[in-house]
């Protein structure tokens, strides 16, 4: 395991039911950091990062994931290093934190945009293959991202997927698929899906992920994330290499709700009786 950047400088406490901090590291960059004794669980810190590599593995726009040490002493000496609980504080916990490269510059980065702006994402496409991780990993939380821009002349923005901490159903480990799980709260970002292709390279790439490939995401996982739980990842790892054969199936069924997400869709329709059919073969 290659050895941990440091954090050195407090920044910014951010905004997110994570209370995540914005931390400088000993490697120069900027890290939207998650401490182990966040409000929702320790557990969001080992999704965070497998499910982030996971995703990079996949072709997708997320920030680099790291191990960040952030001493006691930058926690006593950092007034801002708090964590917010029902009216009262306790410091952030010190030691091994889990750390997201912070893309963008402050006034050209976005947490959201307007559906009018969704149209000058450069990489929109990439709303509909992140589907591809979200229901393979059955993640609890609607699809995150923010938006920037290179300069502050440029008229359109980029897209970078974050917040991966509730997929495997956030602690339980557990994977409850449910049509609107994981997905972006507008249908603008699909207009341009007219079928599989719009998932690709993504698709493809889960599909042939092995056991093996999934494990080298997990690797560096400190324990204490986990609770020591080394069985628990085993189960997690053999789960996601299991799913694979799922992920289009979870997708048919999201085409298939409601809420018509792929209104452009020109390929056949696969019945949802069949896509039913398919899912309860696979868990029955």
């Amino acid at each position: 395991m290659k050895p941990c950047i440091s954090a050195v400088q407090h920044l910014r406490p951010l905004r997110g039911g994570a209370q995540s901090h914005l931390l400088r590291a000993s490697d120069g960059n900027c890290y939207v950091t998650k401490f182990q004794n966040n409000p929702q669980h320790v557990r969001v810190l080992a999704n965070e990062m497998l499910a982030t590599r996971l995703g990079l593995a996949l072709g997708l726009p997320m920030p680099k994931v790291e191990i960040i040490d952030v001493s006691a002493w930058l926690i006593e000496h950092t007034e801002e290093l708090r964590i917010r609980l029902a009216g009262h504080s306790i410091p952030c916990r010190s030691g091994k934190q889990l750390g997201s490269l912070y893309t963008g510059c402050p006034g050209m980065t976005s947490d959201y945009l307007p559906q009018e702006l969704l149209g000058k994402v450069r990489n929109v496409d990439d709303f509909a293959r992140v589907l591809v991780l979200d229901k393979w990993t059955c993640n609890a939380d609607g699809r995150q991202s923010t938006s920037w821009r290179r300069t502050p002349r440029s008229r359109r923005y980029n897209a970078t997927l974050i917040a991966q901490g509730y997929c495997f159903n956030a602690s339980e480990w557990t994977f409850p698929d449910y049509p609107l799980r994981g997905v972006y709260a507008s249908n603008c970002v699909y207009q341009g899906v007219k079928g599989w292709e719009a998932f690709e390279p993504a698709l493809t790439r889960a599909e042939e992920m092995d056991a093996d490939a999934i494990w080298r995401c997990a690797a560096e996982i400190p324990e204490e994330w986990y609770e020591g739980d080394r069985d628990g990842l085993h189960r997690l790892v053999e789960s996601l290499s299991s799913r694979r054969r799922l992920i289009r199936r979870l997708i048919s069924i999201f085409r298939e709700s409601t809420r018509n997400p792929f209104p452009n869709w020109q390929d056949a329709p696969c019945s949802a009786v069949s896509v039913a059919r398919n899912y309860q073969e696979h868990y029955h």
